[in-house]
């Protein structure tokens, strides 16, 4: 161990972030060659929706040695193939953003060119209709796609109840030598030469100090911004939706393997099953819509029995000017909001620890380690921000909120990508991208952006070689959809909660 490595670390705040990182470090860092603390008070809840995932999840638990069966029985967990969005594009349409692509190039060209030709020719069938996922979405149908039978090219995440999540990784970290600490922080001690924090104090009068601090508190911010004073990216004038109502119910019916995403008035609606339960929330803008017609909105739109009483959560989607100050990394909702939409919560959280382990300080602390760190966690915000834009901005709904977000200026970073679509069905890829063209392409048809014109290396299919090879593509998709297991009993068989 050399003599700058860093000695301890602390981590404030647990939930799903903290036990993340805790487990993580404890992973790559193992005690007693670093001290790992872990404070958190029970006295402060987390914000509890942080439910879906996208499919990076699955290597974060196969880092930490998780057989996969068994989390998603001990989080009371389902499948899920990608997110139904409803409503978006004009109230009725609907559309499916799939984890996977819509197959094989055809002669090098992305087969969404084909699809636009196809539309041409008067086929106006959905490009849904080649996407393997959306298949088997749609029938409620789901198989682990490392069995032999079901080797399709689609990948998968899962919903899972994060308060279980949190307390396996808990689990994990405390045998791996992470210590915890109940209390409530009550002071931040700087430095007066460095500005550096030196420790943290508990209510119950405990002092834990570090070379190294994780920042996990949530909105609050207590190292990074309270005690840091480090600032806050605004991007509401972009993302409009400031606070969301949340509320379980009681399951409607087998659950569906997709998040469902539902446009309304001010904003969009989740539903994302477990086996035990179904959550719910309203993501709204409150410029446009009360609280109290929110609230009201969301309960007229359940198809489950609430559970609880509705509580409203108040949000700035934006980020932190930097993640990473001094000797302090912000992670999760510490480190910037972005709305729930594309499940990324989770994905940051975990893009982050990864970032950390990558650029892993010494007790010296370069500055130029973090300026790095700072740099690529922006770029990676920033294409996620253009993400979520892309999901109001085109659409045709005649309501205050959908046609403020239509006719605003965007991110010049958006309005390039779109340029490049409509002109030629090409989206260009930036560094830090989370979403790939498929995504791109699932959201930008499906809200009826259609582009000017295909890729012409297309037009050397005859019109009838074009149409027989798109109809056996998509019947081969409909016939292995057909034939997997329904989404409940396969995990009636494989991975059911614990009664």
């Amino acid at each position: 161990m050399s003599d700058r490595a860093l000695r301890s670390i602390v981590v404030v705040g647990g939930g799903t972030a903290g036990w993340m990182a805790a487990a993580v470090l404890s992973r790559f860092l193992p005690p007693p060659q670093t001290s790992i603390t872990l404070v958190e008070s029970e006295d402060i809840g987390t914000v509890g929706v942080g439910e879906a995932t996208v499919p990076l999840i699955r290597h974060f638990n196969a880092l930490l040695g998780f057989d996969e069966r068994q989390f998603v029985a001990e989080t009371h967990g389902t499948f899920k193939l990608g997110i139904e969005f409803v409503g978006w594009g004009r109230p009725g349409a609907v559309h499916f953003h799939g984890f996977g692509d819509f197959g094989e190039p055809i002669d090098g060209v992305s087969p969404h060119h084909h699809w636009l030709r196809l539309r041409q020719l008067g086929d106006l069938e959905p490009i849904d209709d080649w996407s393997f996922p959306y298949a088997a979405a749609r029938r409620g149908r789901f198989a682990a796609n490392d069995d032999d039978l079901f080797s399709a090219p689609y990948r998968y995440a899962f919903h899972f109840d994060a308060a279980l999540y949190a307390r396996k990784l808990r689990t994990y970290a405390e045998q791996a030598g992470v210590k915890r600490i109940e209390g409530r922080i009550v002071d931040v001690a700087l430095s007066g030469d460095t500005g550096f924090i030196q420790s943290v104090t508990t209510s119950g009068g405990v002092e834990v100090s570090g070379d190294f601090f994780v920042d996990c508190s949530g909105f609050q911010g207590l190292l990074i911004e309270q005690a840091l004073k480090t600032g806050y990216v605004d991007w509401s004038h972009w993302l409009p939706a400031d606070r969301a109502v949340v509320v379980p119910t009681s399951l409607a019916g087998p659950p569906n393997p997709f998040t469902r995403s539902t446009a309304l008035e001010a904003g969009w609606q989740w539903r994302i099953p477990l086996q035990h339960r179904e959550g719910n929330g309203y993501v709204y803008s409150s410029r446009f819509t009360s609280d109290e017609r929110a609230r009201d909105v969301l309960l007229a739109n359940l198809c489950g029995q609430p559970l609880a009483e509705p509580r409203v959560l108040r949000f700035t989607t934006g980020h932190r000017r930097k993640f990473w100050n001094r000797n302090c990394l912000a992670v999760g909702l510490a480190a910037g909001f972005m709305e729930p939409l594309e499940s990324t919560s989770i994905q940051l959280i975990q893009t982050a620890i990864a970032r950390l382990i990558e650029f892993l300080p010494d007790r010296t602390f370069d500055p130029a380690i973090a300026a790095e760190y700072n740099r690529v966690t922006a770029n990676e915000f920033a294409r996620i921000r253009d993400f979520l834009i892309a999901h109001y901005h085109p659409s045709q709904r005649e309501e205050p909120l959908w046609d403020y977000c239509r006719g605003m200026a965007i991110p010049d970073s958006l309005a390039h990508k779109l340029e490049v679509w409509q002109a030629c069905g090409r989206v260009p890829l930036l560094s830090e991208e989370s979403h790939q063209e498929p995504s791109w392409v699932a959201v930008l048809l499906g809200n009826g952006l259609i582009p000017r014109r295909h890729d012409p290396i297309v037009d050397r299919l005859s019109p009838e070689q074009l149409t027989a090879l798109m109809q056996r593509r998509r019947a081969a998709i409909a016939e292995a959809a057909d034939a997997m297991p329904l989404h409940q009993y396969y995990i009636d068989r494989n991975c059911r909660m614990p009664t």
